[in-house]
């Protein structure tokens, strides 16, 4: 059980999106029954909406409502399919990648199925119509220098076999630096949704 937990619920991993999704809209409906279940204890007991009970309801309704914000977000979007990402997956070698990133900007969305960074490379794939390739890269090289990861080129693929190509082409190349990869790694993680 503890695996099966592990392997969906973290950012980067396969069916995370549609995992978190659960996770938000079931965390909003339980923040909601705590504050109505608080209200009609306050009612119960008092006979009045008068009470302590009812204040504490209320401010209950900040959390939940919050917790709303992110499930309508994590609504709008699907994790990876499954036939996709067996392709990605029989031709990664031995890379290591980041799947179902969202990533916002004041303008757009732009959602990543899949990304692997080898030799300062940066490459992704998007099944997504909305997915902008142009913006997307630009976005992201911005983000990237704007935390301090110098001279990361990114490259957005739209054709699924052309990636798969490009990743085998990337498991060809020697060692990079495994620090530098996984900071890139962590600030992609903290950007995207």
């Amino acid at each position: 059980m503890k695996r099966m937990f592990t392997t969906y619920f973290y950012k980067g991993n396969k069916d995370y999106l549609n995992t978190q999704k659960k996770y938000e809209i079931m965390r909003t409906i339980l923040y909601f029954a705590i504050s109505l279940s608080l209200f009609i204890a306050g009612l119960v007991a008092t006979k009045t909406r008068m009470n302590l009970l009812t204040i504490v309801a209320v401010l209950g309704c900040l959390p939940a409502c919050k917790s709303v914000v992110g499930m309508i977000m994590h609504l709008k979007f699907n994790s990876i399919s499954k036939e996709d990402a067996a392709k990605i997956t029989a031709n990664l070698g031995s890379l290591e990648g980041l799947y179902d990133m969202v990533f916002t900007s004041y303008d757009k969305n732009y959602q990543v199925d899949h990304l692997v960074l080898k030799d300062r490379t940066l490459c992704g794939y998007s099944s997504h119509e909305k997915t902008q390739e142009k913006l997307c890269q630009e976005h992201l090289e911005k983000m990237l220098l704007t935390s301090g990861h110098k001279g990361v080129s990114v490259k957005i693929f739209k054709n699924l076999s052309k990636y798969t190509e490009r990743l085998r082409q990337l498991d060809q190349l020697e060692q990079d630096d495994a620090d530098f990869r996984e900071a890139v790694y962590a600030t992609l993680k903290s950007i995207s949704l």
